[in-house]
C-alpha cells in the first residue's frame, strides 16, 4: 500500500463523518490528518471517488466557503444542489461557514 493510500483512506473517513447539513474544508482534514499544507491532496482524494455516495465530497469546500470541487460533478451546479437540499445556506456563491461549518476534532483521533 502507498503512503497517499493510506491518506486516502483516512481523508474519506473522515468526510464519512461530516453530518447532513455541514460542510468542512480541505484545509482543516488536511491539517487534522497532520499535513496541513495538503489541502490540494485532500481534493485530489475526494476528486479519485467522486461518484461514490457513501463518500459525501459535496460536503466539502475551500477555506472561503466556496465550490471549488463544482466542476468535478455530473454538472456544476449538482453540489450546491445537493448542500441545498441538506438545508445549507449561502453567503452570494458561498456556503455561510458561520451556521454551517464542522471541524473534524478529538473524537475522530482513531481515524
Amino acid at each position: 500500500m502507498k503512503k497517499s493510500d493510506d491518506f486516502y483512506s483516512r481523508v474519506y473517513e473522515i468526510v464519512k463523518c461530516i453530518p447532513s447539513g455541514k460542510v468542512t474544508t480541505y484545509g482543516l482534514i488536511a491539517e487534522f490528518l497532520g499535513a496541513k499544507s495538503s489541502s490540494r491532496m485532500v481534493g485530489w482524494a475526494l476528486n479519485a471517488v467522486i461518484d461514490r455516495i457513501d463518500i459525501p465530497c459535496h460536503r466539502v469546500v475551500n477555506r472561503l466557503g466556496e465550490l471549488s470541487g463544482k466542476m468535478h460533478f455530473d454538472h456544476p451546479q449538482q453540489m450546491k444542489d445537493r448542500l441545498l437540499a441538506e438545508h445549507v445556506e449561502f453567503i452570494g456563491e458561498a456556503v455561510d461557514l458561520s451556521k454551517h461549518l464542522w471541524k473534524p476534532d478529538d473524537a475522530l483521533t482513531d481515524l
